[in-house]
């Protein structure tokens, strides 16, 4: 499976490569008029730290010996937008880290050490210093700001479009808890109003889809302080839908021949130094400690390595091949606290993750196979999707295992395959895998936010590094390959995306409260109570609310909870064995046949239907 980070992946934009470049400039020059605007309000009270350009917008951090809040935005962004009218050329210059070194010495920028870190870094890697200039190139604030920067930038501070300051955070120096903790300010900008207006308005629209709002509404999950943090709790509601997103896996999983296995959660660190991921993910690993052992023991952060002892446990020939192993098991990674969010980002999760060791003739089917069923599976959740082939960065290759030989090999053979299965896909340098390339699905949700999730990926080097075998048809042995794969990824994390893609509304087969029966009166509990048990018997989740209280009260709660359908019954439907049904989101009402209603909602569930057989 996945070996990076149990990471959020999203984005809020939609823009041809082309618009994307143009609009990753000018928020990049955003962030300079920023900290330019800042410094011309608060001079020496603050020093300027760093900050990135990103997929929503832009941030900064600031060291200030004043506190920053809110309230100081409509200033600051007063003063941006007057640097912005000013129309500042934008010039980029190469100093040598000696020349740097002065200029960074001196005027605003006398005493910040911050930039004297990162010109160490550069000093490191033995680059020149690349500066942007904002305004004439010699001066100072506030007639000039510089900074060290890659770049890249608009050609003036005119050239940037409709923005606005987003909110504050506070942030350690690169990230570390043993540093200084910084203000940081976040932002966002686009080429016009109307873009910007859009932004917010999706940013509005994704506060009430909040998945942790929503979790705690729907009585879905909780976090408890005394658990610890990035660890769920599931409560029965969330425990259906669990279930219910891992057994569609399942089945989808069965239908090309995967067997299910269960592995241990905790394992001797050799395992992992074996596979790589010791060396390469150790820091992000949980460590267990023994009374009765010296061995170094860990949380499985992953399920390949134990995937391939299961494996290595019997002489296996071609004939044997392939080997279609699948896991559900619990992993554990040991995020920073500042990096949890929801279940999005977690420290204890699962994985539809699957491995198949096969021969090189076997894996264009055993790929195609996969994906088959990763883009049934997204059809049914109704999330659109492009498809991603994450390569090796070519420009940092001790990030990864293998010599060139293996990683051509293996990425031009995904490449073909995706070719010759006319698959749409844009490549991307430096999203492999450490051991393989992949082939990434991005989905898309409601709000236009990309997410990946399923993955299929290609791997020469682990099943060389376990010594894996297998004896051919010329009785020889070989090394299979392994392909590692999941359909949805994570279903904790996915969860938390579905739970924002539909706003907590779910199709009926994924909803743990899918139909509640109202009696009018109490006089009409009995047959609630009937309906209750013909509905339970036909395998839908089902409640007569037959609490003291009035029908209007019971129909707002039921309405509160997102059920699919809510069932009134009183004298005219006991009659003629009928029910009163009221459609979810629908203003709808129709009496129906008790008998009709539910075959037609069976049918529903069973087929995974997105929207009501009644629509």
């Amino acid at each position: 499976m996945n070996d990076a980070k149990n990471k959020q992946t999203h984005k809020h934009n939609e823009h041809s490569e082309d618009d994307n470049e143009k609009l990753w400039a000018m928020r990049h020059s955003c962030e300079h008029v920023l900290t330019m605007a800042m410094l011309r309000i608060f001079g020496t009270k603050i020093k300027a730290a760093m900050g990135p350009a990103t997929d929503d917008g832009f941030y900064f951090d600031f060291d200030s010996d004043v506190k920053i809040t809110p309230d100081d935005f409509h200033n600051i962004e007063k003063e941006m937008q007057k640097i912005i009218g000013q129309d500042l050329s934008i010039i980029k210059d190469e100093l040598t880290v000696k020349e740097a070194r002065v200029f960074f010495n001196k005027g605003t920028y006398n005493g910040n050490e911050y930039k004297h870190e990162w010109l160490d870094e550069i000093e490191q890697r033995g680059e020149k210093v690349s500066v942007y200039w904002m305004g004439e190139k010699g001066k100072d604030i506030p007639d000039t700001f510089v900074d060290i920067c890659a770049g890249p930038h608009v050609s003036s501070t005119g050239k940037i479009g409709a923005f606005k300051l987003m909110k504050l955070a506070g942030a350690y120096w690169h990230g570390n808890e043993k540093n200084k903790m910084l203000q940081r300010i976040y932002g966002t900008c686009f080429k016009n109003k109307e873009d910007l207006k859009s932004y917010l308005t999706l940013l509005e629209e994704a506060k009430n889809r909040d998945h942790r709002k929503l979790g705690q509404k729907l009585e879905l999950f909780t976090f408890s302080d005394l658990v610890g943090p990035g660890l769920p709790l599931y409560c029965p509601n969330g425990f259906i839908l669990r279930n219910e997103i891992i057994n569609f896996s399942r089945e989808l999983q069965n239908e090309i021949g995967y067997t299910e296995v269960h592995t241990p959660q905790i394992n001797k660190a050799e395992l992992f130094k074996v596979s790589g991921h010791y060396d390469k993910y150790k820091d992000d690993m949980m460590m267990v400690k023994s009374h009765y052992s010296d061995d170094e023991y860990f949380l499985k952060p992953m399920n390949c390595p134990q995937h391939t002892q299961i494996y290595a446990s019997k002489h296996r020939s071609y004939r044997d091949l392939p080997v279609r192993l699948a896991d559900f098991a619990m992993l554990y990674r040991d995020e920073k606290p500042g990096e949890l969010s929801g279940l999005t980002r977690l420290r204890s999760f699962s994985q539809d993750d699957a491995h198949c060791f096969c021969t090189p003739e076997q894996i264009e089917t055993e790929f195609k196979n996969v994906l088959t069923i990763i883009k049934k599976a997204l059809d049914i959740y109704g999330l659109k999707y492009w498809i991603r082939l994450s390569l090796r960065d070519p420009e940092n290759k001790a990030k990864y295992l293998g010599d060139d030989a293996i990683w051509n090999k293996a990425e031009a053979l995904m490449r073909e395959i995706l070719i010759k299965e006319k698959v749409d896909f844009k490549e991307a340098l430096g999203e492999a895998a450490f051991y393989g390339p992949k082939t990434d699905i991005m989905v898309k949700d409601a709000l236009n936010r990309e997410w990946q999730v399923s993955t299929i990926q290609l791997d020469f080097n682990m099943p060389m590094r376990f010594g894996l075998k297998y004896v051919d048809l010329d009785n020889t042995e070989k090394i299979p390959i392994m392909i590692h794969r999941a359909v949805i990824g994570s279903p904790d994390r996915f969860i938390g995306i579905i739970l924002e893609h539909f706003g907590g509304k779910f199709p009926l087969w994924l909803n743990p409260k899918q139909v509640v029966i109202v009696p009018v009166a109490e006089a009409f509990n009995k047959y609630a109570k009937e309906v209750e048990s013909v509905l339970k018997k036909s395998g839908l989740r089902v409640d007569a609310d037959l609490r003291e209280s009035s029908m209007n009260r019971k129909i707002r709660d039921a309405e509160q909870q997102y059920v699919n359908y809510i069932l009134v019954v009183g004298e005219k439907e006991e009659k003629e064995r009928a029910i009163n049904v009221r459609i979810r989101d629908t203003k709808e009402q129709k009496t129906l046949d008790l008998k009709n209603f539910v075959e037609n909602v069976k049918e529903e569930k069973e087929k995974r239907l997105l929207k009501s057989s009644f629509s």
